[in-house]
């Protein structure tokens, strides 16, 4: 027999959640989650701090458990709609919403025949650009500093997609010691999962919205900025999902590859950031 999602409904006026999914548990931090639409899957989150060995990871049709890097692992359970969170110390509901339930919306994503990229989004013409790259090639300073220029962000860590529709996620942004310090944004928080944060609070936008393209980003001597070929599009979407499982709709794919996308390239000097973001917003039709 499938498995079936829990979709029990909740009102409107408490209907909160992140990356397509309604979300309980974390009342302390309801001011970063979204609006959420009624018919989304809802997860109850539950954190226990205890220790052990968390043992191999694994995801099935219904079931996942998922290692921490900092320690510790999350049990998620598709038909009771519950993610359950065994940590070796206290979390901060600031930090359980971000960044710590980016593996859920991960797992949950597969379920549900979603897909999730490592990356953020922004929103330019009532469109979403996915904006994706490895870790470090600073994609969080690059969506703050747009922010900053009044464009709204949909999610900073892990952008969901269904077919062309983008789901919003937490309403923050987390930079480093560096970029908070060059772009003058961002709050001090501390640690939370395992660096130093300073988080920058995004207003809010619609839960969903259509998925414009694609913008891959990395380190250059200067500004580039270079459109590129669906078959040049495709391995770099594959290089960042946000999981490693085999797709559940591998056609899926080519639907999102044949997207316009743009490769940006950007120096690692904060004073040319105002002439990267000009290049970057004029090439995308801002």
């Amino acid at each position: 027999m499938q498995a079936t999602p829990r979709t029990d409904r909740m009102t409107v006026q408490s209907a909160l959640g992140a990356y397509g999914l309604r979300l309980s548990g974390v009342p302390e931090a309801e001011y970063l989650l979204a609006p959420a639409n009624a018919d989304w899957p809802r997860f109850d989150v539950v954190v226990e701090v205890g220790s052990g060995d968390p043992g191999a990871e694994r995801v099935d049709a219904s079931l996942a458990h998922v290692r921490l890097r900092t320690g510790g692992w999350i049990d998620i359970d598709r038909i009771a709609g519950r993610a359950h969170f065994t940590v070796p110390a206290p979390l901060s509901a600031d930090e359980l919403v971000h960044p710590f339930l980016a593996p859920v919306a991960a797992v949950t994503a597969h379920w549900f025949g979603r897909e999730s990229f490592h990356g953020g989004g922004i929103v330019l013409g009532d469109m979403v650009w996915g904006v994706l790259g490895d870790r470090n090639d600073g994609k969080s300073s690059l969506l703050a500093a747009l922010s900053a220029r009044g464009v709204h962000v949909v999610c900073d860590d892990v952008l969901v997609v269904e077919e062309t529709t983008a789901f919003a996620g937490p309403r923050t942004i987390d930079l480093q010691d560096d970029a908070a310090e060059a772009l003058s944004l961002g709050e001090r928080i501390g640690v939370a999962g395992a660096r130093e944060r300073w988080r920058l609070r995004l207003p809010p936008v619609p839960p969903t919205l259509p998925l414009a393209g694609w913008v891959l980003v990395g380190w250059g001597a200067g500004t580039e900025v270079r459109r590129l070929t669906a078959s040049e599009t495709l391995p770099s979407l594959i290089q960042h999902r946000g999981i490693s499982i085999p797709p559940t709709e591998p056609a899926a794919f080519l639907q999102l590859s044949a997207l316009p996308a743009w490769e940006f390239r950007r120096s690692r000097s904060w004073e040319a950031m105002p002439e990267a973001l000009d290049r970057l917003l004029t090439v995308l039709g801002a």
